[in-house]
């Protein structure tokens, strides 16, 4: 009779302990999967049909061609059944060797098993095999349709394959097998704990936490540049920092940045900190802390945005320093929203704004990029169901849409560390600001999808705002542009292609190395990123790049410089405020700080 040891015991009886807590758990998974609301049909409705209208071309495809078709199939056949054979000889052989693998590298397989065990191996393969096969099938059905509809369906068959990945389940992951048997099936228990919390954190919608929101406070650890709240209406706080120095530059600047997200990404730590670092270098600096809106906001659009927020928060900055004129700075939509302002006040006959800043800005949307499937009419129909409802467009939604351009490092690699490796989420606190999102206007939602990404009326025939027709070229200040090399949301070649249609006759346009975010986050004591300059901007984006000078380090001083050199004299250094406008409270104020949304 076979005895097991006490060590042994043990660890059968903490696994089954452990079973048991499973068990348990999973009631509760029932109960938090309850709470789900299906989605509104009108946003899937768009993919079904997209597939239904690709199977039609493939099956036609298939009648036109059918050698082109068989002759894929078949090869796919031969490789399958040829790569069980080498899988079985390796198991007879008693070697337990996988076979010879000539697949090409993927991060997702880095763990040695995948290429000595011949069962983690064969499932690898045969799932490279696989992908190859869609994309030859995706090649011939995208061969008949349009190119719009080719890139959506790419797009959707990606997520397909991605989901279908070998690491996304429990029973073909070697490294959540190994954590499972290491820790006696606690990582599985934890990992189950944190699906459920998630779960229960979201109304039973399926959004994966990206960082241990415990670790981090807005005001406390993040967000502490000291300033004072110094005005308040329905659409945003604005904050005036304390100054650094003592003594400023004449004209002060206003930061705007975008509404789909809270303004501290730019305030994260004190080393990285560009607020921080604008007040260093002199200059008083303002900030529009943006309402996180709720569905009593249903009507407020983006004229709202331009009149109550842009135009307000500009009137009282100069209000406040006794000056004409400001400095702005508008980062991603609100830098989009910003040219609107600039060529609204052109129209206006008014100066307020002496230069402008974009940074990571789209005005010219006649390529939609990586953002092409989700701005098609039907995709766009089932948005203005979804806020005609609502109220509002749903942080969840744009968070979702955002994370599936990067599936992998968004949604895939955090779940399989948290719901199967029982890991808890990093105390990181980029992936914070990421989950803390902020939801849109209906109204505002409408006229930026239809106005301004679908209809590119502002770079074409002109944007109706306020009773104007606003146009691209009627934007004429001094204009500073900083787009990132690596952007997947505002493609670099894209913002200097609108940059280059404005009417400014000053432009200057900065190239970052690296992202959205890093690419603009990149302070000078990090010695991290470079940038390119050019000064020629006749050329083509393409030409640009070839051509510009490639600098070490970051772009901030040089932009500071360039800033100062439109920011008048040096005066004392300005207290927060005045006597019409005392603190409402310290930054970075209660806007900021409201209800993380579900």
């Amino acid at each position: 009779m076979t005895t097991i040891s006490d060590k042994e015991g043990e660890a059968l009886a903490r696994l089954n302990e452990n079973l048991a807590k499973m068990e348990t758990l999973s009631q509760r998974l029932v109960a938090a999967l309850a709470k789900h609301q299906p989605s509104d049909p009108a946003l899937s409705g768009p993919e079904q049909d997209l597939f239904v209208r690709a199977g039609q071309a493939y099956w036609q495809e298939a009648m036109l061609h059918p050698a082109r078709l068989i002759e894929q199939q078949f090869d796919y056949w031969g490789r399958t059944l040829r790569h069980y054979v080498e899988a079985q000889q390796a198991f007879l052989s008693g070697t337990l060797a996988a076979p010879e693998d000539p697949g090409p590298n993927d991060p997702r397989f880095a763990n040695p098993l995948w290429q000595s065990n011949p069962y983690f191996n064969f499932v690898k393969q045969q799932y490279q095999r696989n992908a190859e096969a869609i994309e030859q099938a995706l090649g011939a059905a995208c061969d008949e349709l349009e190119p719009g509809d080719a890139h959506r369906l790419r797009f959707f068959t990606q997520q397909i394959i991605d989901m279908m990945s070998p690491t996304n389940f429990l029973g073909t992951n070697p490294d959540a097998l190994e954590r499972a048997v290491e820790t006696d099936g606690e990582s599985l228990v934890k990992g189950l704990e944190n699906l459920i919390s998630d779960l229960e954190a979201n109304n039973g919608d399926f959004a994966v936490r990206l960082a241990d929101e415990s670790a981090f406070e807005v005001g406390g650890n993040i967000a502490t540049t000291p300033g004072e709240v110094v005005f308040r209406n329905h659409l945003f706080e604005l904050i005036q920092y304390a100054p650094a120095t003592e003594q400023v530059q004449e004209t002060p600047v206003i930061l705007f940045p975008p509404w789909i997200n809270k303004f501290y990404i730019l305030d994260l730590k004190e080393k990285n900190s560009l607020i921080r670092w604008i007040t260093e270098q002199g200059f008083t600096l303002f900030l529009v802390s943006w309402v996180n809106p709720d569905a009593s906001y249903r009507d407020i659009g983006l004229a709202d945005y331009v009149e109550d927020g842009y135009l307000t928060a500009i009137r009282e900055a100069r209000a406040i320093c006794g000056t004409e004129q400001v400095n702005a700075v508008g980062y991603c939509i609100a830098g989009t929203t910003l040219s609107l302002t600039l060529a609204l006040l052109k129209a206006r006959g008014e100066t307020p704004v002496r230069s402008a800043t974009l940074f990571t800005t789209l005005t010219d949307f006649s390529d939609q990029g990586e953002f092409q499937p989700f701005l098609q009419n039907d995709f766009v129909d089932g948005i203005g169901a979804e806020v005609e409802r609502e109220g509002i467009l749903k942080s969840s939604i744009m968070s979702r849409t955002f994370s599936f351009l990067r599936a992998g490092d968004l949604i895939y690699r955090p779940a399989i560390r948290s719901y199967m490796m029982g890991e808890t989420p990093p105390a990181f606190d980029l992936l914070f600001w990421n989950g803390d999102g902020t939801n849109l206007p209906a109204k505002m939602t409408m006229d930026y999808l239809r106005g301004l990404c679908q209809q590119d009326r502002f770079a074409q025939d002109g944007f109706e705002l306020l009773g104007h027709r606003l146009r691209l070229r009627d934007l004429d200040v001094p204009v500073c542009a900083i787009a990132c090399e690596t952007d997947h949301i505002a493609a670099w070649a894209d913002s200097y292609r609108g940059v280059c249609a404005m009417g400014a006759r000053s432009k200057t346009f900065i190239l970052s190395q690296s992202g959205h975010i890093a690419g603009i986050v990149n302070p000078p004591s990090k010695k991290k990123y470079g940038h390119y300059t050019n000064g020629d901007m006749s050329l083509s984006a393409e030409d640009w790049r070839a051509t510009a000078e490639f600098h070490e380090g970051s772009w901030w001083p040089r932009w500071g410089t360039w800033l100062k050199r439109r920011s008048g004299k040096k005066i004392p250094a300005r207290t927060p405020g005045d006597s019409a406008h005392p603190s409402l409270g310290p930054a970075p104020g209660t806007y900021v700080k409201r209800v993380r949304p579900a």
